[in-house]
């Protein structure tokens, strides 16, 4: 099993900078794919942006394209979302979340089912 925490989330005013973080440990976290979803009030989660196992593939929204930046350091064990320009509608709770273990999946990634485990989210909140 693997375990994740994210960290990072807080307040930011419109077009401001934000950069979540979330650590991975237990079993191999550098073998999963990763991504971020998000979840706004009253919406249904949504796939953020995804990468691979060794960072070379990104999968983004597009709603976010342009704007964030995922990124994977394998020696840390993190894997980090770049927040840039947030508008109001960027406001949710984030998660990390982490596929099968040498099962990767980017075609699909928006696919809640292929992840296996999930973190507890933190809160971004972007304000005018």
């Amino acid at each position: 099993q693997v375990q994740l925490v994210e960290s990072g989330g807080g307040l930011v005013q419109v077009g401001g900078s934000l950069t979540l973080s979330c650590a991975a440990s237990g079993d191999t976290p550098s073998e999963r794919a990763m991504a971020w979803f998000r979840q706004a009030p009253g919406k249904e989660r949504e796939g953020v942006a995804a990468i691979s196992q060794s960072g070379l593939t990104k999968m983004y929204a597009d709603s976010v394209k342009g704007r964030f930046t995922i990124s994977r350091d394998n020696a840390k064990d993190t894997v980090d979302l770049q927040m840039n320009s947030l508008r109001l509608d960027d406001t949710a709770v984030y998660f990390c979340a982490a596929q099968t273990r040498n099962r990767p999946n980017l075609v699909s990634w928006r696919r809640e089912d292929l992840y296996t485990t999930w973190g507890q989210g933190t809160q971004v909140t972007v304000s005018s």
